[in-house]
């Protein structure tokens, strides 16, 4: 494995991150940080982690860029996870005065990547694909609009990835490949936000990318 004793992981992203980690599910939320949190403590039960959650539903790339330095680089983690850019995609479509069109996701994505690696030159970096858990084909639908969109997204997260070679977990890639088996319901009650089972796929999916 590749994570060492007493090392330091923060989490940081939106709502699917936050998951109620800052209202009554304190510290870590009720999602995948939280359950992977519980899987190191399963799989790796002798060694000691500091866990830490930022994920603040509804934020975006430009709002972690705004809070980068306060809620990231001054703990030092020794790894990183991002997730981010659902918000971001959701802004454009809703045509909202502040959208983040890909061009501007990517630019607020890089500078964070780039402040990190100044900053922090040996933390391990974990990008978090942004999903949408829906096969909706309608033409005429806010879901099949978003499915169309997310891949631009997604795209920029990958090419950062390997620019900035880092580690690249696809979950968008894992839940429609899920949903080629089973119902959404399964895994969400609306295609953003995963329920309970949504969550552990998450969580599972990172730890076995980090094996």
């Amino acid at each position: 494995m590749a994570f060492k004793n007493d090392q330091t992981l923060l989490f940081i992203g939106d709502s699917i991150t936050d998951c109620g980690r800052r209202l009554d599910a304190r510290p870590l939320g009720r999602g995948f940080v939280k359950m992977f949190s519980d899987l190191l403590i399963l799989r790796e039960s002798t060694k000691q982690f500091t866990i830490i959650n930022k994920g603040i539903g509804g934020d975006t790339a430009p709002g972690l860029r705004n809070r980068w330095k306060d809620d990231v680089l001054r703990h030092q983690p020794d790894w990183l996870f991002i997730k981010v850019g659902i918000n971001d995609l959701h802004r454009v479509l809703r045509g909202d005065p502040d959208a983040i069109p890909p061009e501007l996701f990517a630019e607020a994505y890089e500078d964070i990547l780039k402040r990190t690696k100044a900053a922090l030159p040996k933390c391990n970096l974990v990008l978090i694909d942004p999903f949408f858990i829906s096969q909706e084909t309608s033409p005429n639908s806010f879901r099949y609009d978003v499915l169309q969109l997310l891949p631009q997204y997604i795209k920029v997260v990958s090419k950062l990835s390997t620019k900035y070679q880092t580690y690249h977990l696809k979950t968008h890639v894992i839940f429609q490949r899920l949903l080629k088996h089973h119902e959404s319901e399964v895994f969400c009650p609306e295609p953003v936000h995963p329920n309970e089972t949504g969550h552990l796929i998450i969580a599972e999916s990172l730890y076995s990318l980090l094996q």
